[in-house]
């Protein structure tokens, strides 16, 4: 499976799931779209901060 958990820094900047089993992603008008295996769907206002591919982790963070 090639999915990943997507996480964001919450107030104390602490990482929280955001998403699980993200298998999509695409930039839309200036935001990101996320899609995961069951069809829950994000718009999530922000950008990559960081992906791992081992650790199946997306991070995302504030636009800089």
């Amino acid at each position: 499976m090639c999915e990943a958990n997507a996480y964001v820094y919450d107030e104390n900047g602490k990482e929280v799931l955001y998403l699980e089993n993200v298998d999509e992603i695409k930039p839309e008008e200036g935001k990101l779209y996320l899609k995961n295996l069951f069809g829950e769907q994000k718009l999530y206002d922000g950008e990559i901060k960081e992906i791992s591919l081992i650790k199946h982790k997306i991070l995302l963070g504030k636009k800089t």
